[in-house]
Formats: structure tokens, C-alpha cells, sequence
């Protein structure tokens, strides 16, 4: 693969063994060029936490922590009696909305 420009990490390199239907299996060990690659249980993939049993808990308690970091952020300008309600909507479509929503379409 790496001659067609594709280069992987083995050092970076993890798999997850989705659990899903609920069937154990035991397929052994992964490895890449005679190294073992390492399996975990939970991994971040694209800003959602994937788990080997499809829960979702971890992930929407991180989104719900991004969420409340994002509006302390905001804080000042959500909160300011100066700023006119329009722009403290927009900027509420604009941050908070996206970064509590992200990935739950998934």
C-alpha cells in the first residue's frame, strides 16, 4: 500500500471489535508487518466516542461537556443586555446549537 501513497501508523494503528448483535467471537490476533495491533474497547472517531457495545452514553456526556464549554465561551455576549436578541440568536444557531447536535443524526 505504500507504494500507491498510502502510509499507516503502526504505532497509531487500533481496532475496535464491534459487539453489536451480542455474539462473542474470538478471531484471534490483528497484525500488520509481524506487530500485534493493539484492540480497544472505545475509540474517537470523527468527535463521536464509538464503543465495542454500540453504547452511547460517553458520547453524549462529551457533547454535553463541548455544549457547556461552548456557552461559557459565548457567555459574555449571550448574556450582555447590551447586545440586541437577534445577534444572541444567531450566535446561538451558530456555536452552541452545531457543537450540542454534532453526530446525533448518527
Amino acid at each position: 500500500m505504500e507504494s500507491r501513497g498510502f502510509r499507516l501508523s503502526r504505532s497509531k494503528t487500533e481496532y475496535l471489535r464491534c459487539g453489536f448483535s451480542g455474539v462473542e467471537r474470538d478471531g484471534g490476533e490483528v497484525t500488520m508487518g509481524g506487530v500485534v495491533v493493539p484492540q480497544v474497547e472505545k475509540f474517537k472517531y470523527l468527535g463521536s466516542i464509538v464503543e465495542e457495545r454500540g453504547d452511547i452514553d460517553e458520547d453524549i456526556s462529551h457533547r454535553i461537556r463541548a455544549g457547556w464549554q461552548k456557552w461559557r465561551k459565548a457567555f459574555g455576549v449571550l448574556c450582555d443586555k447590551k447586545i440586541p436578541f437577534r445577534l444572541k440568536g444567531t450566535v446561538y444557531r451558530m456555536v452552541l446549537r452545531p457543537t450540542l447536535l454534532y453526530g446525533a443524526e448518527c
